[in-house]
Formats: structure tokens, sequence, C-alpha cells
């Protein structure tokens, strides 16, 4: 709120220019005529010109500046608005009055001041003190209008970056509990040197998962070196009845995505779908000329099936809505289970 009120008062060169500008085109504007009557010079004329415009756009400020602080936020706008109208007629009706009263009882120009000649000069001050108003309020509601802009920016990263962080740690527990479902069975059929073995490339790849998560968005060369490492240990366990092929053009691997995008698809076909040496499920990975990654595997539904909450297709589609992407595209057959994923297309530097 301070900021609000101290950039009302950052107006130096405002003033600097307003104040000798408005005293000259008023003082030329309407009392040309009526100055060449009592035979001043013009310079003098000026002169009291400009400290009448100077302490009238005092007052006249000090008005605004106390508006704003009784109203001011922009929801505020009439109220503030209302409140600077009532203090520029009362303010500025006093002020010319008594200095037409003081020109009047002097004489200080030669001749008393007429009641059209008190409401002449209190019009004039009204009518040049009008933009001056407009001007101040006009860009302290662009400047509010900014500040609201790039507030409202900086909470919807905020609120993107808390909503990600949230997926993250969905995709976390996820995967270490498959993964240890995975050991566990390696244990129980007595294969200890695998399961050493998958331990190993276990922890290999569960600091990649980690270190990669921190990361809004990766290269898809990332995430396929990730793929290959993730993939080896299913293999561990299901051999040769898992087959994955991967045909990306190599002008796409720079190309970005969130991480653990496609491996959540590879998790999806393994755990909806029979993996033996007899049936194998193939994984093909490959991009289309629409800038997509494609993930397809064939279809061999397990005989039990497998009860899904969706959360793996879920969170990928709700990232790509967070980070203001194109929808995921699922396509399914009787044969094969097809998901496109828009590609990122990377930064130029």
């Amino acid at each position: 709120m301070e900021r609000s009120l101290t950039m009302g008062l950052n107006d130096r060169w405002f003033r600097r220019v307003g104040i000798p500008l408005i005293a000259l085109l008023g003082d030329w504007i309407f009392y040309d005529e009526i100055n060449q009557q009592h035979g001043w010079p013009f310079w003098l004329d000026y002169m009291v010109s400009l400290v009448e415009v100077s302490l009238l756009w005092t007052i006249s400020r000090y008005g605004i500046v106390q508006s704003r602080r009784r109203y001011p936020t922009l929801s505020q706008t009439r109220q503030r608005v209302v409140f600077q109208a009532i203090w520029f007629l009362l303010v500025t009706g006093l002020f010319r009055l008594i200095t037409s009263a003081i020109y009047d009882f002097t004489m200080v120009w030669g001749y008393h001041y007429t009641p059209l000649r008190y409401l002449y000069n209190i019009a004039v001050g009204i009518f040049c003190v009008i933009p001056i108003a407009t001007i101040y309020e006009g860009l302290y509601l662009y400047w509010q209008w900014r500040v609201t802009y790039f507030e409202a920016e900086e909470l919807k990263k905020m609120t993107l970056q808390t909503q990600l962080e949230s997926l993250r740690e969905q995709v976390k527990p996820h995967f270490l509990f498959n993964s240890l479902n995975t050991l566990q069975g390696l244990v129980m059929e007595d294969e200890k040197e695998q399961a050493v073995s998958f331990i190993i490339n276990l922890s290999q790849v569960y600091r990649y998962l980690l270190q990669s998560n921190e990361q809004l968005i990766i290269p898809l060369s990332k995430e396929l070196e990730f793929i290959r490492a993730y993939v080896d240990l299913l293999k561990t366990r299901f051999e040769q009845g898992l087959v994955l092929h991967i045909d990306v053009a190599p002008e796409m691997l720079t190309y970005n995505l969130p991480p653990l995008t496609v491996q959540m698809l590879v998790e999806n076909a393994v755990k909806h779908n029979r993996v033996s040496t007899a049936c194998p499920l193939t994984i093909r990975i490959f991009t289309d000329a629409a800038n997509n990654v494609v993930v397809v595997n064939n279809r061999q539904p397990k005989q039990s099936a497998v009860q899904s909450n969706r959360m793996g297709l879920a969170n990928i589609a709700a990232k790509y809505r967070l980070l203001n992407q194109p929808d995921i595209v699922i396509h399914q057959t009787e044969t094969t289970f097809q998901v496109a994923v828009p590609l990122l297309k990377p930064v130029s530097v």
C-alpha cells in the first residue's frame, strides 16, 4: 500500500512542466484581453498567474493524496473520484473567491470586480484543475492496473508451481511402490543375484528420477535416457517379454516435455497388459510431424483386470493444462493403445 501512496507523490517533473505551462496558457487564453486594460507587462502578469497556479496545484494535489489514503484500491475508484471532485470544487471555488476578493478590495488591477467576474475566475480555476486531476487519476489507475496484473500473474505462477509440486509428490511414491513390488517378486522367486542387480539399478534410476523431477520440463533426450534405464529394470523381471523400440527424429531430441511423462505411459502399458515371452508386450516410442512424442503398445489385457484410477494419464493431462499446452491425445483400438504427447519447442538463447 505504501507503494501506491508514494507513487502518487512522485510527480516532480509533472509539476515542473505543468505549473509553468498551465500558468502561461491560462493567462494567455483567459486573461490576455483583460490584462491589456491595466497596461502591466506580460511577464508581470505571468508571474502573478504562476504564483496562483502553484498554490492551487499544491492544494489540489493535497486532496489527491488524501483521497488515495482513504480509498487506495482499484475497487474504490468511484469513492476516490467522488472525494476528489468534491475537494476540487470546494477548494478551487474558495481559493479563487479569496484571490478575486483580494484583487477587488486592493484594486491591484485598477478596477473593481463584478459578481460575474467572480464567477468567471472560479470557473477558470475549475477548468484548469480538471485536466490536471484527470492526468493524476489516469496515471494512478494505470499504475494500479499494472500492479494488479503482475500480482495476478505472480499468483498464477505460484499456484502453478504449487500444483506441479503436488503432482510430483504423487509420482514419487507411486514409482517407488511399483518398483518395490517388482523387487518383492524377485525376492519371493529367490532370484538373489537379479535382486541385487535390480537394487543397484533402482538406486541409480531413482537418483536420476529425483534430480529430473525438480524441473518443470526436461529435454526429450534426457527422458529417453531415463526410459532406457527404467525398461532395463523392468526387463530384470520380464526378460524377453518386454520389447522397447525407440524411433525419434534427431531434431526432436532437444524438444521438451514434463519429467516422467513417457515413464508413466510405459508403466501404464506394463500395468494393464500381459507381459510374457510367449506374448511379448511391445512398446514403441516415436515422434510425428505434429511435434508429438507418441507411445503405443499392443493391447493384450490381463485376464484379471487391474483396477485403475487412471492417475498416470490424469497426471500427464494436468501437467499440460497447468503449463498452458495442448491436451494429450489418446487413441485406442482392439489391438493397440496409443497416447500422443505434445513436445514443447526449445527456447532459443
